[in-house]
């Protein structure tokens, strides 16, 4: 999937013309990328298009127009991109009541490594997290954490395929299993590039 450039993004004014219907078709398209693993766990799958929404909201918050701005913007959003073999995603933890969070989040160090995608007779695939930086410490996880699952081909293969995708959670303190409905696979499935197996 091709990363983004300054040509690809609207102008402040002409993004300002065409947020509301912008953002209309953006929620639709959103819609399936909204994994929810339980009631308080939740991946938000990202692709070109929520990546170029979010650079375009950012502009737009900050009123950022200089080209040095716009550019520190792309290459901040850029790498959550998939690149063709990878799924990329944001896993947030969601406890609305901010003292129920404290406790839980302390109770979750080490969640986002226990986090898998799967298909039935394949070994789970878990994400490489937070590569841009800690966001656990000894006292709690938290509540927002930025993920990469390197897929082998033989699983993007099946995708392609129809194959149903699972995910899940398998930490002692939040044990989750799912299947993914058919509009929510092929919206993931769409982000990886074909594979040929020998």
């Amino acid at each position: 999937m091709q990363k983004l450039t300054r040509t690809d993004l609207l102008s402040l004014e002409e993004y300002a013309r065409q947020r509301p219907h912008y953002r209309k078709l953006m929620m639709e398209h959103k819609r399936p990328r909204q994994i929810a693993l339980n009631h308080h766990a939740r991946l938000y799958f990202e692709d070109r298009q929520t990546v170029q929404y979010q650079i375009q909201e950012m502009l737009r918050i900050e009123k950022i127009f200089e080209p040095d701005g716009i550019e520190e913007e792309l290459a901040a959003y850029n790498p959550l991109i998939p690149d063709g073999h990878n799924l990329k995603a944001t896993f947030m933890l969601e406890y609305p009541d901010p003292d129920e969070r404290k406790v839980a989040l302390s109770g979750l160090i080490g969640v986002e490594q226990k986090v898998w995608l799967a298909i039935e007779g394949m070994e789970k695939v878990y994400p490489i997290c937070d590569e841009d930086l800690e966001r656990d410490n000894e006292e709690k996880t938290s509540s927002v954490h930025f993920m990469r699952f390197e897929l082998p081909p033989s699983m993007i293969h099946a995708l392609k395929k129809g194959a149903p995708l699972q995910a899940g959670i398998g930490h002692r303190n939040m044990e989750a299993v799912i299947t993914l409905t058919k509009a929510q696979s092929e919206a993931l499935t769409a982000d990886l590039d074909d594979v040929v197996l020998n």
